[in-house]
């Protein structure tokens, strides 16, 4: 089905709001309005300092914020300019944040002014030309509501930066004329790959990437300028970005922007403010309804009509869904498969017709197949397992200065994923894990997510990883590491093991299994399974 966008990047959205509905709220802030007609404004302001400086169209620049208006000005101002938005995550080391600024050739970083040590301890081993700093204070009103967390209120001078707040409150900045924008050929942003199965790829969105995939979500989900999103997610990863910035911008609704995840505050800011849309994870709906259930005072979510969720540390399940909807009167559901390479959203959830197990359905313009591991030019059957690959006009362009790992992801003008999946009787996409972690057992093909889904399923188990090692008899086994409920009652591991063998083929049960007090995680909350990963003999 053919989507009809209007090929124009997001911040044309913006400039059109502001000239329609000026006085409307682009952005709340813990209580502070930045209207549509600030927002065009503040990014002008942002993209002429820019450009008389000498950034030119092309040119990188790296982002080092958490959530907050500041984020969102910069990056509307940097593609007004013509250069290339790259959000580095606030919780990198130095070593980290060394590795994308090389990589990404930036030369400009635009960061929280408490992250600046780190910068600075690196500062000389990079190219990066202009510092610019900001703090989350510049934006916060009198009294924030919910309550900002105390010790990120304080503003810190930099010596060796500019300050981002007096170059976008500065009248005299202007920008007369911004430059051409080829949609499919020119790069808005990168997006770093989250490095769980090797070392960290830069990976190339043209505009026409992220107003495609947005366009879908406006569609999929009947966006408008009604909404109001209340946007904690990390919005410097692809998913939190699409849902929560892109989207509402697109639709010229409102942004409720929180800068960490509270379970109170998320709940007093969906009644103050009240909030329509809601992009969390699993553990977030737990931690809300645990919340919800020990306060006195109930928090009033009549507003809310919608609740995306992504299975990141826990399966997104009818169960924890059916528990949410008595709290807050709205499912949650696994709203999307993708990933950093499409701008994610290649397959995304009808609304009305949720398929729990699932990710959804090809959203417009995309083609999903599922091809044979062993043969990667031959397709599958219905209900056969194989390779994930798509294409889609929100596939990236390739990988930064990397050729041969470009080539080696397309065949075909398809995009191999390297997720093993299946496509169901109904069209809906089954995700079952990555290629590199899948174990072979006894000449079985398992995959850790099908393990963990039954294994969270036992009332003791709070959080599973599943990775294979070595077996002398079986090739490979499966070992699980699991995180305990706290009010679970004591259990031993060969219990549990007991328990898996009487629910799962003999091959898939865990022959081993170790309790831990945490699991390895990306700081978005991906599994690094890969770090579980031990070798050595195993228990028969």
């Amino acid at each position: 089905m053919k989507l009809g966008s209007k090929r124009q990047p997001i911040y044309k959205y913006v400039q059109e709001h502001a000239g329609k509905t000026p006085e409307k709220a682009a952005i709340n802030y813990y209580g502070r309005e930045i209207t549509y007609h600030e927002l065009d404004q503040y990014s002008d302001r942002f993209a002429a300092y820019l450009m008389e400086k000498g950034i030119k169209k092309g040119d990188k620049v790296a982002l080092y914020l958490q959530n907050s208006p500041q984020y969102i000005i910069a990056n509307l101002g940097i593609q007004k300019a013509g250069a290339v938005t790259s959000p580095c995550n606030p919780m990198f080391k130095e070593w980290e944040l060394e590795y994308q600024l090389n990589d990404l050739e930036a030369k400009v970083i635009v960061m929280l002014d408490a992250l600046y040590p780190i910068f600075n301890n690196i500062r000389t081993n990079t190219k990066v030309e202009m510092v610019i700093t900001t703090s989350y204070a510049d934006f916060l009103p009198e009294e924030p509501y919910p309550v900002f967390p105390e010790p990120l209120k304080a503003k810190k001078e930099i010596v060796e930066s500019v300050d981002l707040f007096k170059l976008i409150t500065d009248a005299s900045l202007s920008i007369s004329k911004y430059p051409a924008v080829e949609m499919k050929e020119d790069v808005s942003l990168i997006v770093y790959t989250s490095g769980s199965t090797g070392a960290p790829k830069g990976a190339m969105l043209t505009f026409n990437n992220a107003e495609f995939k947005t366009k879908c979500m406006l569609n999929t989900y009947s966006f408008t300028s009604e909404d109001i999103f209340l946007s904690v997610m990390p919005v410097f990863h692809i998913a939190g970005m699409l849902v929560g910035l892109n989207s509402p911008l697109m639709a010229g609704g409102t942004i409720v922007l929180l800068t960490r995840f509270d379970p109170a505050a998320f709940l007093q800011a969906v009644e103050k403010y009240k909030a329509t849309i809601l992009y969390t994870t699993p553990p977030m709906n737990l931690d809300l309804i645990k919340r919800s259930e020990t306060q006195q005072e109930k928090n009033d979510l009549t507003s809310l009509r919608l609740n995306l969720g992504t299975s990141f540390g826990i399966q997104v399940s009818e169960e924890i869904s059916n528990k949410w909807e008595k709290v807050s009167g709205v499912p949650l559901f696994e709203f999307a498969y993708g990933m950093s390479e499409t701008h994610t959203g290649d397959a995304l959830m009808p609304p009305d017709n949720v398929k729990y197990g699932t990710v959804g359905k090809p959203t417009y313009e995309t083609e999903i197949k599922i091809m044979d591991l062993e043969e990667p030019e031959k397709e599958m059957p219905q209900g056969k397992q194989g390779e994930i690959v798509v294409k889609s006009p929100s596939v990236f362009k390739g990988y930064l200065n990397k050729q041969e790992a470009t080539q080696r992801s397309f065949h075909d003008s398809f995009f191999y994923t390297g997720d093993i999946g299946l496509m169901d009787e109904e069209g809906y996409l089954h995700f079952l894990g990555r290629n590199k972690e899948m174990i072979k057992s006894s000449g079985y093909s398992v995959f850790p997510e099908e393990v963990e889904k039954m294994l969270v399923q036992h009332p003791a188990v709070g959080e599973v990883a599943v990775v294979g090692i070595p077996d002398a008899k079986r090739g490979e086994s499966v070992k699980a590491f699991i995180v305990l409920e706290e009010q679970a009652a004591f259990i031993t591991e060969e219990e549990l093991i007991q328990w898996a063998r009487e629910k799962m083929s003999a091959y898939k049960y865990p022959r081993e299994i170790e309790f831990t007090e945490a699991l390895p995680k990306t700081t978005t909350g991906k599994l690094l399974r890969r770090l579980l990963k031990t070798n050595g003999n195993i228990k028969t």
